[in-house]
């Protein structure tokens, strides 16, 4: 792919990624607070872990992609500030705009340069924000299957849910 098709693709990429922050909103607005301790696996993130995961990384890979390289994934422990979901919603409509604007900016050239994420996968850029919208609705899809064990409901994400109807 070069440059010029790379940013086609990637102005692309960013408006999808734009459209899919509404839903994202929607669902960790939807998570019921008095529950955030819930997990349906021992081995699954609670629902305040996915809230944090999913804000703080999708912050992070946006942020990573714009600086050509990856650091070390962001503390989501308390340290964090985020302890509910009003929290999260707040943080995620101030940092992921700015952030979705930083590789917005990014020349064409720069969209194909490899970026290697942490000796695991190296890949060109343009290819690392096709996967961060993948990264953000996997993530989404989890914590939405939290939402009715916790008492709470499924918000529409692709269309009603049987909450919404």
């Amino acid at each position: 792919m070069d440059s010029k098709e790379a940013k086609t693709v990637a102005d692309f990429l960013i408006a999808d990624f734009a459209n899919e922050m509404q839903t994202t909103l929607r669902v960790i607005e939807a998570v019921p607070s008095g529950h955030l301790d819930y997990r349906p696996y021992s081995k699954s993130k609670t629902a305040l872990g996915l809230v944090r995961h999913i804000t703080l990384e999708d912050e992070w890979i946006l942020n990573c992609i714009a600086n050509g390289e990856f650091t070390q994934p962001p503390d989501d422990s308390d340290a964090c500030g985020i302890m509910n979901p009003a929290d999260a919603v707040t943080r995620y409509k101030e940092k992921i705009p700015a952030a979705l604007d930083r590789v917005r900016a990014i020349p064409g050239e720069k969209l194909t340069n490899v970026i290697d994420l942490l000796g695991m996968i190296q890949l060109p850029a343009i290819n690392f924000l096709a996967m961060a919208a993948k990264h953000s609705v996997h993530h989404r899809g989890q914590l939405s299957t939290y939402m009715r064990p916790m008492g709470g409901k499924v918000p529409g994400i692709y269309g009603p849910s049987a909450d919404t109807q």
